[in-house]
């Protein structure tokens, strides 16, 4: 991965609560990038320069993450976004989100749908079915349980287990997937302390408002991620008016690092077909 960008790489605009940070390449019609949880834009080191070939990219540091502010009230991740879109004034934008960042993305379309042009959600669905999924469950909860024990490296641990999914071990997978991410949750976690307040306000009453989307909108994910993701993906594309179902063979939940160059071109498909 390239060094982590230096302050005066990044731009930023002042939201309702602080500073957020993102990075900016290319020209022409708008694509915003939304990262997983606990790491950076980042995670989008491979997919920024070949999109914005062809068209205006941001990559964007979700509240609490990498160089944007923390929260110091109640808010949503969807409101941020939308915050941006707006400072950006280049929407609608086409929305692409990676596990939480595909969260965010489900919720933008029902939230601000006047801001979507077409959308992109890889290793998510919507927020409802992130909270009933036993696998990230169990994750989140050995991540909780690691950090109220002050237990940096058993959170690590906790945390990489995202990255081969539930059908592999870490042995399966390139180490420089890890060693990356593991760099950028260290840096997101210097920003928060041990039992600091989780001012996130979540989207509710999602499912049965999706057959409302009228954008297109496309599931990507790898095929070793777990069943039940699968699914979800499945029923958002089914749910919504415009949607579609796209698996990358031989990679779980982070597809756009373990196949980058496959992850990228499946987006340009999509991006040509608007």
């Amino acid at each position: 991965m390239t060094a982590a960008a230096e302050p005066q790489d990044l731009k930023y605009f002042t939201s309702s609560d602080g500073d957020l940070a993102y990075r900016e390449a290319g020209a022409g019609d708008l694509v915003v990038l939304v990262h997983s949880g606990f790491v950076d834009h980042w995670v989008f080191d491979a997919q920024v320069p070949a999109l914005a070939e062809t068209h205006r990219v941001i990559a964007a540091d979700v509240r609490g993450h990498g160089s944007s502010a923390n929260a110091s009230g109640p808010f949503r991740w969807t409101d941020d976004l939308a915050e941006l879109l707006r400072h950006l004034d280049a929407g609608p934008a086409v929305l692409v989100g990676v596990s939480m960042g595909g969260l965010v993305v489900s919720d933008t379309l029902l939230e601000h749908p006047e801001l979507v042009r077409a959308a992109v959600v890889c290793g998510a669905s919507t927020g409802e079915f992130q909270d009933s999924d036993p696998w990230h469950r169990e994750i989140q909860a050995a991540l909780a349980r690691a950090l109220a024990a002050g237990d940096i490296e058993g959170w690590l641990t906790a945390f990489l287990d995202y990255v081969p999914g539930a059908h592999r071990t870490l042995d399966d997978i390139d180490p420089d997937i890890p060693r990356r991410l593991r760099e950028m949750a260290l840096n997101t976690l210097s920003k928060h302390t041990p039992g600091e307040r989780d001012w996130l306000v979540r989207v509710t009453d999602t499912w049965s408002r999706l057959p409302k989307v009228d954008v297109p909108v496309l599931t990507l994910n790898g095929a070793l991620d777990t069943p039940d993701v699968i699914a979800a993906a499945q029923r958002l594309a089914d749910s919504v008016q415009h949607g579609r179902a796209h698996l990358i063979d031989g990679v779980a939940h982070y597809p756009n690092l373990e196949k980058p160059a496959e992850f990228t071109a499946v987006i340009r498909d999509f991006l040509q077909s608007l």
